[in-house]
């Protein structure tokens, strides 16, 4: 027998003996069970995908639309490329300010970045949209900020407006994706022209289920530019994202949502700011409590106080009493996958004075007059979800055209 046979039969000897010896009983031994794991790959916002976008930017002048959450790695986004020798000419900011730390509504100006010596040009207050003047100097633009899903968070409103200045002056736009962390469902009412603003520019509900690639991509097909105009769009995709990838944000898109519960909770409590209530601004824990001093209820207390980002907010040093929702929102994103009315029902049936509860931004943040009359007629949760269903069922069909990743469905 040669060597190589017998090893071969040494080795085909063992593993029957190992075989008998695990089918055989051993007293007191505990059966264990393994579970097959899936190993999600890593992923990679497109900011980090240098090798895709650097070629087009190269020897361009090139404009940025950026704040705070536009990060490649642990650096900022216009500093890396400023340090790559990519020529940033300047940076667009929107609500919040390049820096993000604004209050919601804050006037902001432009500025210089001291660190760059950049021209720091504000898209939030009068000057929404980029002027032809100021893209005289700008070959290429960029546009990187994280977003969180919802119709009303600005920063969509201003990635529109980039886009329509960028095709008025036939420049081309590179978006950089980013997950949207509500990006696992689609809920709440279609916008209605009539109340189009900057908290809702578009036809699409109040959770849109899509990333800023996908949106910029739909708004750009779907001739919602004026006069129908087309952006030259290119968008540089997240790698290794579908929409039921659960992404921890980085670093908080805003001051008043510092955390991933205020912002699984932020499509369902920013109605409130059309109303008496208070959503926590001002407190350490913004969208995550409501409350108003005329409340009844001895479970919960917070008092509003100036501070960076909420320097006056609603019922400022007042002691409101209402909801601690910061452990459901902990939750949110595996138990919900709708806009939760419960609270805004309950507290309006509750309130003492109806007739002041509504202020004139409800409807803007609903993007329907329906919303406020549903709840003053007292219909219920399941009623007023029903008579969503059609205008959502109508945008899912327009939405999947421009998805870019694997839906939730």
């Amino acid at each position: 027998m040669s060597v190589k046979v017998f090893f071969n039969v040494l080795l085909i000897g063992l593993l029957c003996l190992q075989c008998s010896a695990q089918d055989q009983p051993t007293k007191n031994a505990t059966k264990v069970v393994v579970e097959p794991t899936l190993i999600q790959p890593p992923l990679v916002v497109a900011a980090e995908r240098t090798k895709l976008y650097l070629p087009s930017l190269s020897e361009k002048r090139v404009g940025i639309v950026a704040n705070h959450s536009s990060m490649l790695n642990q650096t900022h986004l216009v500093d890396s490329l400023v340090a790559l020798g990519i020529n940033v000419e300047k940076v667009f900011s929107p609500e919040h300010g390049f820096r993000g730390k604004a209050d919601a509504g804050e006037k902001v100006s432009s500025d210089i970045d001291k660190k760059t010596g950049l021209t720091i040009v504000s898209l939030y207050g009068k000057n929404k949209k980029p002027t032809p003047e100021q893209l005289n100097d700008i070959d290429v633009m960029v546009f990187d900020i994280q977003d969180v899903g919802a119709r009303f968070y600005t920063y969509i409103s201003t990635l529109h407006y980039v886009m329509e200045a960028c095709a008025e002056k036939n420049i081309p736009l590179l978006v950089l994706d980013r997950p949207n962390p509500n990006g696992h469902y689609v809920d709440g009412p279609v916008l209605e022209d009539e109340f189009k603003s900057f908290v809702g520019m578009h036809k699409v509900p109040i959770v849109h289920g899509m990333t800023v690639g996908e949106y910029s991509e739909m708004i750009n097909s779907e001739g919602w530019l004026a006069n129908g105009i087309k952006c030259n769009l290119t968008v540089i995709k997240v790698l290794n994202y579908t929409h039921s990838t659960y992404y921890k944000l980085p670093i908080k898109p805003s001051p008043n949502l510092p955390n991933m519960s205020s912002i699984y909770l932020y499509p369902s409590l920013c109605l409130f700011e059309g109303t008496p209530i208070s959503v926590g601004r001002g407190t350490a824990s913004p969208f995550q409590v409501l409350g108003h001093p005329t409340i009844k209820s001895d479970r919960f207390s917070f008092t509003p106080t100036s501070m960076e980002g909420a320097k006056s907010p609603k019922l400022v040093n007042k002691k409101c009493m209402g909801y601690n929702l910061s452990e459901f929102g902990n939750d949110y994103m595996k138990k919900n996958s709708h806009i939760n009315l419960f609270w805004l029902i309950d507290i309006y049936k509750n309130y003492p004075n109806k007739e002041d509860f509504f202020n004139g931004s409800f409807n803007r943040l609903a993007g329907t007059d329906k919303l406020q009359t549903q709840l003053k007629s007292g219909i219920s949760e399941k009623e007023i979800y029903n008579s969503w269903k059609p205008g959502i069922k109508k945008f899912k069909e327009t939405r999947k055209k421009y998805l870019l990743y694997p839906d939730f469905e």
